[in-house]
């Protein structure tokens, strides 16, 4: 399987979505989640607006890769 390296600063913002929408699902209704969907979608914003992205050869198809990548950065973090 073809290893995929991402930018620091592109894994740390997954780290940053991923901990977001845990939070975001976490909350429950009704109690104050505007700032958490705010969050959110500027994340979304600048995941998908990434200089990475603009490389010719590299596809958004990789996103899964991304998120296992960071999934295993912000688990190491934690613990």
């Amino acid at each position: 399987m073809e290893q995929f390296r991402f930018p620091d600063d592109l894994v740390a913002l997954q780290v940053s979505w991923l901990d977001t929408y845990t939070a975001l699902a976490k909350t429950p209704a009704g109690a104050g989640t505007t700032a958490l969907r705010q969050r959110l979608v500027i994340l979304s914003c600048r995941l998908h607006s990434h200089p990475y992205w603009t490389t010719p050869g590299r596809s958004r198809g990789t996103w899964a890769e991304l998120r296992h990548q960071a999934r295993a950065r912000g688990w190491a973090a934690a613990a």
